[in-house]
């Protein structure tokens, strides 16, 4: 596991922040910001000293006023992205490397573990999956 990656964390309500970055903490990442508007997401992808390794974000937090999915594709401070609670999600989650939409309100545990196994080149899905199912069985 590569506990450098940088995380940013983006959502209006104080507590989905908190649970996200707890997720992230219980997994032994802990260089995550949580911000709670887009103002403070653009500023710091825009004039950060160095990319960002995800970005996740709640879709409902750019109202329209901006297209998530082009602005982290076409973002070279931002590797990977996901975007959370997008009804334009076709599926339950759907990956366009290295962007990943879901309809999810939330992520939870087992998605994010999914989504870190894509992002950190340390961890491998199959080790998160044994993971997942000690947590379950413990």
């Amino acid at each position: 596991m590569n506990k450098a990656l940088r995380i940013l964390i983006a959502d209006e309500q104080h507590f989905h922040r908190m649970k996200v970055e707890r997720v992230f903490n219980q997994l032994g990442y802990y260089r995550v910001a949580p911000v709670q508007h887009l103002e403070e997401l653009l500023t710091l992808v825009e004039y950060g000293c160095e990319p960002f390794d995800l970005v996740v974000i709640n879709a409902s937090l750019a109202k329209g006023s901006l297209d998530l999915r082009g602005f982290f594709l076409d973002n070279p401070q931002v590797r990977h992205a996901m975007i959370f609670n997008d009804e334009r999600a076709q599926n339950s989650v759907c990956t366009q490397q290295p962007i990943q939409t879901s309809t999810a309100l939330l992520p939870d545990l087992m998605c994010i573990r999914h989504l870190m196994s894509r992002v950190d080149p340390l961890v491998s899905p199959r080790h998160d999956l044994v993971g997942h199912y000690q947590q379950k069985a413990g």
